[in-house]
């Protein structure tokens, strides 16, 4: 089976991978995984058209629905998404087969269940389009009527255990330590992430999580006062977290001021 995975996030993307060879869906050789919107449509535009794809909604520069406006996709879509809200909806009601991260290996089966039973279906009379107009466009209002921007809720964290799943609201800080970025949450454990700070710093509420300086975001629910430090600096006390006080660098304090400031 030719597989393709539109995934951002490389822990999300590998368990999917896994799942799928657990399933029997794929051989040694792992399917491709694109990481953005203009990255997928490069490869759709080359490339001949897979029997299935996974889809996030969120890719890094920009929602799913960009490429599906761009290219006729004409396989079976099994999307993923943390969107439990307002798009759900618009998929139980085309018949579209979705995960709700994070998933479960059994609900990854029903949902692959889903796509082998449309195929049978389908039989020899060929693939049919996995999003029509009409269903893209109702996805793409969907998408679009949420007046708030959709930030990122949970990060999923490789430990030695497993997969576990960290809320974003309990993260104090963010800090880039040669290359890897850690989550820090309310009693200090550090949780390696994927992706630079930048990168993550966009997927974030910039009302809750504000920048120090470039090794390090901090979370306004977690601050408890800030103190004016040597060189224009500001010393940021979290609660309850040993090591604090965090600094600000100096080219970034004013901007940190308004942002306390609210």
């Amino acid at each position: 089976m030719d597989i393709l995975i539109l995934e951002d996030e490389e822990l999300a993307a590998r368990q999917t991978v896994e799942f799928l060879r657990q399933a029997g869906a794929v051989a040694e050789a792992a399917p491709p995984v694109l990481r953005s919107v203009e990255k997928a449509l490069a490869w759709l535009q080359t490339n001949p058209m897979p029997d299935l794809i996974f889809s996030d909604i969120e890719l890094l520069d920009g929602n799913v629905f960009l490429l599906y406006e761009r290219f006729a996709v004409t396989c079976p879509i099994i999307f993923t998404t943390a969107y439990d809200q307002f798009l759900l909806p618009a998929f139980r009601g085309n018949g579209i087969a979705y995960l709700l991260k994070p998933f479960t290996y059994e609900q990854f089966r029903e949902a692959l269940a889903k796509y082998q039973g449309l195929k049978t279906s389908l039989g020899n009379s060929g693939p049919a389009p996995a999003l029509s107009p009409e269903v893209l466009h109702e996805l793409s209002q969907a998408l679009r009527q949420n007046s708030q921007p959709q930030y990122k809720q949970r990060f999923s964290v490789r430990m030695r255990n497993g997969l576990y799943v960290l809320p974003v609201e309990e993260v104090a800080y963010m800090q880039a330590d040669e290359g890897v970025v850690f989550a820090v949450d309310r009693t200090g454990s550090r949780y390696p992430l994927q992706g630079t700070l930048t990168e993550l710093e966009r997927q974030l509420d910039p009302t809750r999580f504000g920048r120090l300086n470039r090794s390090e975001l901090v979370n306004i629910a977690f601050v408890e006062k800030s103190e004016a430090y040597f060189n224009n600096r500001l010393a940021v006390t979290l609660r309850g977290l040993p090591g604090t006080p965090l600094l600000t660098s100096t080219a970034q304090t004013p901007e940190f001021r308004r942002w306390l400031e609210g």
